[in-house]
């Protein structure tokens, strides 16, 4: 079930990322990405809200649609979804610590991941 859901969430922000890209015509923000990951959020917090509330959704269904579908469309929504989970439970230290953690390890990643191939290739 998370296979095939994945699946259709990888074709799905493809797809998406790409169009959005190309309608703003833009080559110095990421408006794809942008697009795909406020999408995300929106549609596991609708998910979320579904399987919370007892609407039947079965567990099957729900690994299809947001460990599949959702986390290969964006894993943005995730921390979307987490981080409104932890303010919902007025857990505010660890909801700012979550957003900052992924803001400042994510930009460090991407910045070790560049300088590891820069190094490397010289």
């Amino acid at each position: 079930m998370v296979g095939t859901g994945g699946f259709f969430g990888a074709l799905l922000r493809y797809g998406i990322s790409g169009w959005v890209q190309n309608m703003t015509r833009s080559i110095a923000f990421p408006f794809g990405t942008l697009a795909v990951n406020i999408i995300g959020c929106y549609f596991i917090g609708l998910l979320t809200q579904l399987v919370e509330s007892q609407s039947g959704i079965n567990t099957e269904m729900r690994l299809l649609l947001m460990v599949g579908l959702m986390g290969a469309f964006t894993t943005y929504s995730t921390f979307g979804n987490e981080t409104f989970s932890l303010i919902q439970d007025q857990r505010y230290v660890l909801a700012l610590l979550n957003m900052g953690l992924h803001l400042l390890l994510g930009l460090s990643a991407v910045f070790i991941g560049r300088f590891t191939i820069i190094t490397l290739w010289r």
